[in-house]
C-alpha cells in the first residue's frame, strides 16, 4: 500500500471515530478529549503503532490550526456587554488562580528540598492551562451561564498571563542567582505579548468592516479561514503567540463587525475535523512511560498544583465576592495542561543546564496526567456549577 493512501485511510478512521467518542462522551463520564486522548495512546508507537510515521510530520500544522480557530472563537465571546459584566470577576480570580499556583506549588517544592529557582520555576510552569481542552469540553457538556462565560474568559487570557508570570519568573531566578541578564526575558516577554495584540488588532479591524458583505455562504467561509490562517501566520513568521493573536483578533472582531458575526459560525461549523485529529495525534505523540518514573516531586507537583488552582480561586473569587459556584469548582475546571507549558519548560532547562533533566521530566510526566485527566475535572466543574446554579435558582 502506498504511502497516500495510508495516510487517507488513517485520517479517515480517526474522523470516524469523532462520532464514536461523541456518543462515548455522552454516555460516560469521561469527556470527549480524554477518550480521544486514549485512543491515540492505543493506536500510537507506544501501544499498536497503528499510525504512519509520515503523520507525525503534519502534526505541528494540525495543532496550530485546532489552536488557531479556537483562540478565535475564544475572543469572539470577549464581547464588550460580557467584559462589562465580568471584568472585574475575571480579573480577580484569574490573578488568584495564578499568583495561587505559583505560591502553592513552588512553597511545595521548596519544602521538599528543591532548590529555590527550580521551584520557582516549576510553580511558574503550573499556572499554564489548555484552552483547546478546557473550550472543548464545555462545548461538548452544552454549558451555558455565568460560570461558563467567565470560565470561557479566563482561558482566553491564560497565555498573555501565563508568558508574564513566567518571565518574570525568569528574571527573579536570574536575581538570585546574581545573573546579569535580567531584563531580557522581559523584552523577550512583552515581544511576545505586544507583537500578538498586534498583529490580531491590524488583522481584526480590517476584517471587521470588510468581511461579511459578500451574500453570505461558501465565499463567507473562505473569508473566515483566510484572516484566522493570515493571523496565525504572520504572528509565527514574527515569532510571537499565536493563540494570543487568534483571541485579540477574535475580539477585536466580534466587538467592531456589528453588521454580521458569519465568522465565528463558519468556524465553529468546520473546527471539529482538526480538533479531532490535533487530539489524536496529541495522544499517540504522548510518551506515556514519563508517568511510570514521576517521583516523589511529581507527586508533590500535581497535588500543589491542583491546591493552588483551587486556593488561589478561592481567595481571588472572595475579593470580588463571586458566586459559591466560581469559588468552588473554577479552580478544578482550569486544571487541563498542555503546549504552553512544555514551551515554558524548554526555556527553563535552557535557563538551568544543571537541573535540565529533572525540569523536563517532571514537566512531560505531569502534563501527561493533567492532559488526560485535566478535562475531567472540568466536566465534573461544569457539572457542579450547573447544579449549584439550578438549585439556587
Amino acid at each position: 500500500m502506498n504511502e497516500t493512501a495510508t495516510i487517507l485511510i488513517s485520517i479517515g478512521g480517526v474522523m470516524l471515530l469523532g462520532m464514536i467518542t461523541n456518543t462515548l462522551g455522552q454516555r460516560t463520564l469521561l469527556p470527549r478529549v480524554t477518550l480521544l486522548l486514549i485512543f491515540g495512546i492505543l493506536i500510537g508507537p507506544n501501544v499498536f503503532d497503528l499510525i504512519p510515521r509520515s503523520i507525525f510530520s503534519s502534526f505541528d500544522l494540525f495543532a496550530n490550526v485546532a489552536l488557531l480557530m479556537i483562540g478565535f472563537l475564544v475572543g469572539g465571546h470577549l464581547t464588550r456587554k460580557l467584559m462589562h459584566s465580568i471584568g472585574r470577576e475575571l480579573l480577580a480570580v484569574s490573578l488568584g488562580a495564578v499568583i495561587g499556583t505559583v505560591t502553592v506549588v513552588a512553597l511545595c517544592l521548596s519544602l521538599l528540598g528543591l532548590p529555590v529557582e527550580i521551584a520557582i520555576m516549576l510553580g511558574c510552569i503550573a499556572t499554564a492551562t489548555d484552552p483547546a481542552a478546557t473550550i472543548d469540553v464545555i462545548e461538548e457538556t452544552h454549558s451555558g451561564g455565568r460560570f461558563s462565560e467567565l470560565l470561557t474568559s479566563i482561558v482566553a487570557l491564560d497565555d498573555a498571563l501565563g508568558l508574564i508570570i513566567f518571565s518574570l519568573g525568569v528574571a527573579l531566578t536570574g536575581l538570585l542567582n546574581g545573573a546579569d541578564g535580567i531584563i531580557s526575558p522581559l523584552l523577550v516577554a512583552a515581544k511576545d505579548i505586544l507583537g500578538a495584540v498586534a498583529i490580531g488588532v491590524l488583522i481584526g479591524v480590517p476584517a471587521a468592516y470588510f468581511t461579511g458583505r459578500i451574500q453570505p455562504g461558501r465565499p463567507m467561509l473562505f473569508e473566515a479561514l483566510g484572516i484566522v490562517f493570515l493571523c496565525g501566520g504572520l504572528a509565527l513568521y514574527f515569532e510571537v503567540s499565536y493563540l494570543l493573536a487568534a483571541i485579540v483578533m477574535g475580539m477585536v472582531v466580534v466587538n467592531l463587525a456589528e453588521h454580521h458575526d458569519y465568522p465565528f459560525h463558519e468556524i465553529e461549523n468546520i473546527e471539529q475535523p482538526f480538533l479531532i485529529l490535533f487530539f489524536v495525534l496529541a495522544g499517540a505523540s504522548l510518551q506515556y512511560q514519563s508517568l511510570l518514573g514521576i517521583g516523589v516531586i511529581g507527586f508533590v507537583y500535581i497535588l500543589a498544583r491542583i491546591a493552588g488552582k483551587v486556593i488561589g480561586v478561592q481567595l481571588g473569587g472572595r475579593c470580588c465576592q463571586s458566586t459559591a459556584e466560581t469559588r468552588n469548582w473554577m479552580g478544578f475546571a482550569l486544571l487541563p495542561q498542555a503546549g504552553v507549558a512544555m514551551g515554558m519548560a524548554l526555556v527553563a532547562a535552557e535557563q538551568f543546564p544543571d537541573y535540565r533533566q529533572l525540569l523536563l521530566s517532571v514537566v512531560i510526566s505531569t502534563t501527561i496526567f493533567f492532559e488526560l485527566v485535566g478535562p475531567v475535572f472540568t466536566g465534573f466543574a461544569l457539572r457542579k456549577a450547573s447544579d449549584g446554579s439550578a438549585n439556587v435558582s
